[in-house]
This record gives structure tokens, sequence and C-alpha cells, in this order.
């Protein structure tokens, strides 16, 4: 009776050792190699930047994240680089990726030369930055909401900017409005998630814009459900202990700006119906309007930035639906007190992070960032854009932004919160 226990237990033990081994090797998607290229741990001096290796000693998990820790780590130790023939299919010959996509050409790039800055100074920097995100998080007699909330805490919907890369151990927050675009292209060319031809793309600018804001394309957290079931967050938490992560911010005043430009006065046929409609409506009295966007526009009818500010501003706007991702704050989209980011780059210094983070993660001989636009909205026009926004308005619009604000170190704009 004792051996017939004893074979029924063994039994199961298997069974379970089995379906956790397939959970987390199962990848539908082309990820079931867990690589790591590269990861490193928060700066202990304003010296290089150490690394975590793939067998190091894990702060203390429960016994599920343990057992799932180790079948990483056994991945790693097999898979923790790139082969040498993959690298150099990637490798691109040209200076000057080819732009293939009207509306990259339309918009234009910066091709001009860019002087790195010294890799010393580009670790301070990141120092600085990680340390008044930390200090911020950390301070009890600064509040915002969602700040004490754990990680358990965040909903599952709230995760899905948080991109995965499994062959190369990254994980990417992205920000619309602050070169978004082109990193859910690199991400796209390290992950291999989308092929032209039956080959992956090699060049971050071949990839087209419909194809990169496509939600399929990317592996984001908030698909691990259906994935890896009760074991999500288990995954999560190990691959955000030992995976690269980073977010690229932008002056949160300026990015208002530049997501008003992109979507209220280009033509957008979504943003139209979803957000110009109500505004215009609600703020500018008008009635009976029409319903394609083209047609409001040749009847002159477009929103204002006092009716966009407005819209933010109003207490009903969140009541109804979620700040849209343009212009939804930071702090609201990365989680940056309750994830440990490795890396915080700024679009001011889009150039110089974006060339020094690569060469962290050890793939800047797979891929350049592509260059930056020409156009980019710049810093020196929040004066001319807010010049007609009344003052209490602008104080009440830094009040909504003031964590993005402080967590990343941006200066407060006294300019436009005074008479």
């Amino acid at each position: 009776m004792t051996k017939a226990r004893l074979l029924r237990l063994s039994v199961v033990l298997v069974s379970i050792f089995m379906i956790l081994l397939i959970i987390v090797y199962w990848d539908n998607v082309g990820t079931a190699h867990f690589y790591l290229h590269t990861s490193f741990s928060r700066p202990h001096s304003p010296g290089a930047i150490p690394g975590i290796t793939a067998g190091e000693d894990w702060e203390a998990l429960p016994d599920v994240d343990e057992f799932l820790a180790k079948l990483l780590s056994s991945s790693l130790r097999q898979n923790n680089s790139v082969p040498r023939k993959t690298e150099q299919l990637l490798v691109q010959g040209s200076n000057k990726p080819v732009v293939s996509n009207l509306e990259e050409n339309v918009r234009g790039y910066d091709w001009s030369t860019h002087k790195d800055r010294n890799s010393l100074d580009q670790e301070k920097l990141q120092v600085e930055r990680q340390r008044t995100l930390r200090e911020f998080c950390a301070n009890s007699s600064f509040t915002f909401p969602t700040k004490e909330r754990s990680f358990d805490d965040i909903p599952n919907y709230e995760l899905n900017h948080l991109i995965v890369d499994d062959r190369h151990g990254i994980i990417y927050c992205y920000v619309p409005k602050v070169a978004c675009t082109n990193w859910k292209r690199v991400m796209i060319v390290l992950s291999e998630s989308l092929l032209d031809q039956g080959v992956p793309y090699r060049n971050p600018l071949d990839i087209p814009r419909e194809h990169v804001h496509n939600t399929s394309t990317h592996l984001t957290f908030n698909k691990f459900w259906r994935r890896y079931g009760k074991f999500s967050r288990h995954l999560m938490k190990i691959k955000l202990k030992k995976y690269t992560k980073f977010l690229f911010v932008r002056d949160p005043f300026v990015r208002l700006i530049s997501a008003f430009r992109s979507k209220f006065e280009l033509e957008n046929e979504e943003f139209y119906r979803r957000f110009a409609v109500p505004m215009l409506k609600l703020y500018s009295n008008h009635t009976n309007l029409p319903t394609s966007v083209s047609e409001a526009f040749g009847a002159g009818l477009k929103v204002s930035f006092s009716d966009f500010i407005q819209y933010l501003l109003d207490p009903r706007t969140e009541k109804m639906t979620p700040f849209n991702e343009h212009w939804r704050q930071v702090y609201r989209l990365c989680h940056p007190c309750q994830i440990d980011y490795d890396f915080i780059g700024k679009l001011e210094t889009l150039d110089e992070d974006a060339a020094y983070l690569l060469q962290l993660l050890k793939v800047d001989r797979l891929l350049r960032f592509p260059p930056s636009y020409r156009n980019r909205t710049a810093s020196s026009w929040e004066d001319n854009w807010f010049a007609k926004i009344p003052l209490a308005w602008r104080q009440q619009l830094y009040k909504l932004y003031e964590a993005d604000f402080v967590l990343f170190g941006y200066p407060k704009p006294e300019n436009l919160l005074k008479d």
C-alpha cells in the first residue's frame, strides 16, 4: 500500500514538473529560448554599471518563483549570447538606413553627426537620474496617485506598455511621443518578432509604421496571463529582476504640445471621432459636426490647444475614460516607483542616450538607433503655446503632471506658473 502511494506521489510530482517546464519554455511567437545577452543592476558607485550573471544569488523568492528562476537561469547559461552568424547578418553596411516609408520621408531625419558624450559622463548621468527617481519614490512627503501600491496591485491592463525581448533579456516601457516608434522598431529587430518575406527585419527603418504599432507584434506583460496563467506574476517578477529595463521620458509640457500637434493638427480620423468631436461640442459649443475629419478641416473646424487643455483638466474626462496613452502621465504608463529601471533616457539627449544604451546592451554591432527627426518639438516653444492659456489652468495642469516633472528631474516651469 505504501509503495502504491509513493508511486502515485511520484507520478503527480513528475506531472507537475513537466507542466511547469512547458509553461516556462513554451512560447508561441518565437521566444521559446530565454536569451540574456546582458543585464545590469542598479549602480552601487559612479563607476561602471555592474552586471548580473545568471548564476548569481537572487533575493529571497517564494518557492514557485525560486523554481521558475532556476529553470530560467539554466536556459540563460545555455543561451548567453546571439550566434555570431546572426550578428553578422544584422550589421548594416550603410551609415544611412534606407527610408522606405512615405511618412518618414515627409517628416525628415537629421543625418548630421553627433559627438558622443564621454562614457563616464553618461554613467554619472544615469546614476543621477536613478538617484532622483529613487529618492522621490521613497519620499513620503511627495505623493501622487498609485505611488504607494505594490507591483502586484497593478492591474494587468496597465502593464501593456512593457515590451519584452527574451532573446537579449530586455524590457522596454514605451511612452508615446518619446521616440517610441523607433524604439519599438529596435525591439522588433532584436526580438526577431516580425518577418519580411520569411526573414526577420534587420534595419529598424525598413519596418512600416502600421506594423510597428500593431499590438500583436510585441510581447507585452499584459499578454502573460494568456500564456502562463497563474504563474504570470511570478515570471514577470523574475524577468524584472534579471532583464535590463529601460524607458525614455520627455519634458511633460512639451510632450503634451507634441501630442496635440500630432493628433489634432493633422488629419486623424480616429482621434477626430473619439476626442475632437467631444471637445468641440463641450468647449467650443459646436453642434452638428461633420462625420469625417477631412470635412471638418475643410470647414475650419479644428480643436484648439485651449480646448485640449480644458479636456485634460475636466474632471469628467477620467470618469468617462482613462487618459489616452499619448497624454497619459509616464508614472501611469511605466510605474517607475514599482519597477526598478536600469536605464532612464531622455528625448532631450536622445542621440547620446540611445548610443550609450545600445552599447550597454551589447547590441550596438547589430543595429543603429534611427536618427532623430529634424522637426522635433522644442522646449523653447512652451511660452508661445501656453501664452493664451489662463494662469489658473497652467497651474492646474502642472499639478496634474507634477509627478512626471519631479520623478524624472525636469525643472518646474516657473515662467509659466507665475504672472
